[in-house]
């Protein structure tokens, strides 16, 4: 069933051209990666698809019955509202519904004698089962917890930035919708979440159209691919990796026609110089060929970043971290941390969520101080700190001021003198755009602009944090190309799991109590590790069965139970049934927990414990019954 047709869609802003006469198609169970360099016009795109962005030319079909649910980038939020009404903030009957009833539970719940107040929470009640709207709100919890929110009355305008996001989306994750919009879901999320949105939004029904930065999430989740390239839309079958070989033979393609035009220009070039002997119908037609030719422009790609940097020498002793803690209001982040930095480190940092990542970041560069511990950075050390806030851009500043004030000009590692405008050329600024007012870019382009000033003052050491969030896709795959000959050390924490394993060869994870734990190798090398760790969790007694196989197979046969496996084996299939009843007792519990939220938050622990009661028992369980079948055979 198709969800939405545009047709000759066209939008500018001003001289910039951001679609020019485009026709597309979402049809129901599209998962659509959009692509596209800063600037593009992606977020655009996707208000207009959501329909909260006047079109300049063109139209959208869609039917009426068909709902659309927007997350954008900076989401609007009441600051007095609650978590949990925020999420139900949709102008949907069942969502109005939800929100009245958690009102009326709230103001009940202060007033247990007011008849009044109670005889509006029993008809609520009603409402709530005819419009099956207990499970939606469970859902709604559920998700505001995978999502690291579990203080449900919290006020919005209390909680950060981030906090403030995830409940964005996860409001936009439980509205009913045909069709999900999602500008940039992976921002301001750790790398466990992010797999579990993966996994959520993959098996979700419906439609869905995203721009994200997150080459893994496209590679996992997308089925179509399009890319907004200077207007027009370029749309490719697939997930990411096959993007990219399309894109490579689209490029080709493009190239190679070009190559023609070029020679048969020259050919056409050589005739007309040598003169037209007579003014023949033939000849005539060849001029006309020739001017043809001539007016014919190369359509150029939207340009690639350049980043060609020079950066300063680098000493032997580049930087310490010493028996290094840090606590805020008596609570642990950073605990005992030691560390050595090398030359050619390359160190991704990964954790939680408020675990302490930018913390330990902050301490590298300085900007806050250890409660125990030295930090030493050699002499030599000059150190380029790419922050997640844009540091503090002044945003009435032109462009090229901006990065005047760090430098006006740079030496390049191939030794060139270039120019603050040259570099902006190179970071794709033409000159154009250099004289605007920082205001007036986009998120992205910001972010790109930020990111040139730290390198414009010549660093040997980068410390990125969140570099990955609002960069396109081809900016980050040249920040990658740069980030591997830079002659010194990158610490980068991230959340963006192709960038790890792109770049580091280490990861420090925080795991809880401010413990910092070295990993080598990139991110998917660190979760290879942690599913071996889960796996040393198996009973004491299946572990030693393990290394008494391993280390001796002679000792390990013929294998048969000892007093206590017996009767373990006999009991374990009734105490793994008894598991699945509580657990399947629990859900029940959590599906009419209602709006009790420590109630929720307990039954939510009760489960995760159950589960990994189960797991462990049907470990032990295969592993007794592959003994009873040994021994049946002997």
């Amino acid at each position: 069933m198709t969800i939405l047709t545009a047709e000759n869609l066209s939008k500018n802003y001003g001289e910039r051209i951001l679609l020019n006469n485009v026709n597309f198609s979402i049809e129901d169970g599209d998962k659509i990666g959009l692509i596209g360099v800063n600037g593009a016009g992606k977020s655009t795109f996707l208000k207009m698809v959501a329909d909260l962005e006047v079109l300049d030319g063109g139209k959208l079909i869609k039917g009426s019955a068909v709902q659309i649910e927007y997350l954008p980038q900076e989401p609007e939020f009441d600051d007095e509202a609650t978590v949990i009404l925020q999420v139900f903030k949709g102008n949907s009957p069942v969502m109005q519904l939800l929100r009245e009833y958690e009102q009326v539970l709230e103001q009940s719940s202060k007033r247990p004698d007011d008849m009044e107040w109670q005889k509006k929470l029993i008809e609520l009640n009603r409402q709530m089962d005819i419009h099956d709207a207990w499970q939606l709100e469970s859902s709604a919890k559920a998700i505001l917890t995978k999502l690291g929110i579990t203080d449900f009355s919290a006020t919005i305008g209390n909680l950060s930035g981030g906090q403030k996001k995830r409940i964005a989306l996860a409001s936009a994750l439980i509205n009913p919708s045909d069709l999900l919009i999602l500008d940039e879901p992976t921002n301001h999320i750790d790398n466990d979440t992010v797999a579990w949105l993966e996994d959520f939004i993959a098996k979700r029904k419906g439609a869905l159209l995203m721009v994200t930065h997150d080459r893994y999430f496209l590679d996992r989740v997308a089925t179509r691919i399009i890319e907004l390239d200077q207007g027009q839309l370029y749309s490719y079958d697939g997930n990411y990796s096959t993007f990219v070989t399309m894109k490579a033979e689209r490029e080709e393609q493009r190239a190679s026609s070009e190559r023609k035009r070029q020679n048969l220009f020259r050919h056409e070039l050589a005739w007309i110089r040598r003169g037209a002997q007579a003014r023949s119908t033939k000849q005539k037609a060849r001029i006309e060929r020739f001017e043809e030719l001539s007016a014919q422009k190369p359509k150029n790609s939207a340009g690639e970043v350049e980043i060609s940097v020079g950066s300063s020498r680098l000493g032997r002793k580049i930087l310490s971290l010493e028996n290094v803690s840090k606590e805020f209001d008596g609570i642990p982040f950073i605990h005992d941390f030691n560390y050595t930095l090398l030359r050619d480190d390359r160190v991704g940092i990964v954790g939680p969520n408020g675990s302490g990542k930018s913390t330990l970041l902050n301490l590298i560069a300085g900007r806050l101080a250890c409660s125990a511990g030295t930090v030493e950075v050699g002499q030599t050390v000059k150190i380029g700190y790419f922050s997640q806030e844009n540091g503090e851009m002044n945003q009435e500043l032109r462009v090229i001021d901006y990065i005047k004030e760090e430098a006006g000009y740079i030496t390049t590692a191939d030794g060139q003198s270039i120019s603050a405008g040259q570099m902006l050329e190179r970071f794709l600024f033409p000159s154009s755009v250099q004289w605007m007012p920082i205001a007036k870019l986009s998120g992205g382009e910001k972010r790109r602009l930020y990111l040139l000033r730290i390198l414009m003052s010549s660093p040997n050491v980068l410390l990125l944090d969140e570099p990955t969030n609002d960069l396109d896709i081809p900016t980050l795959s040249v920040l990658e190309n740069y980030l591997d000959d830079f002659p010194g050390a990158v610490v980068a924490v991230s959340h963006d799991r192709y960038f790890l394993d792109r770049l580091v060869d280490k990861i420090f994870a925080f795991e809880g109590d401010g413990v910092i734990t070295q990993y080598i190798g990139g991110y998917s090398s660190y979760i290879e590790n942690r599913k071996l760790s889960a796996k040393e969790t198996l009973p004491k007694s299946a572990k030693n069965e393990k290394n008494i196989t391993e280390k001796d197979p002679a000792r390990a046969r013929p294998r048969k139970f000892s007093f206590k496996e017996q009767r373990e084996y006999e009991q374990i299939e009734g105490l793994i049934a008894d598991a699945e009843q509580e657990l399947e007792k629990i859900n029940m519990a959590i599906n009419s927990a209602g709006s009790n939220f420590e109630l929720l938050q307990g039954l939510v622990s009760s489960k995760q414990q159950w589960e990994h009661e189960l797991d462990a028992l049907l470990e032990r369980w295969a592993y007794l019954t592959e003994v009873a079948e040994e021994m049946q055979k002997n």
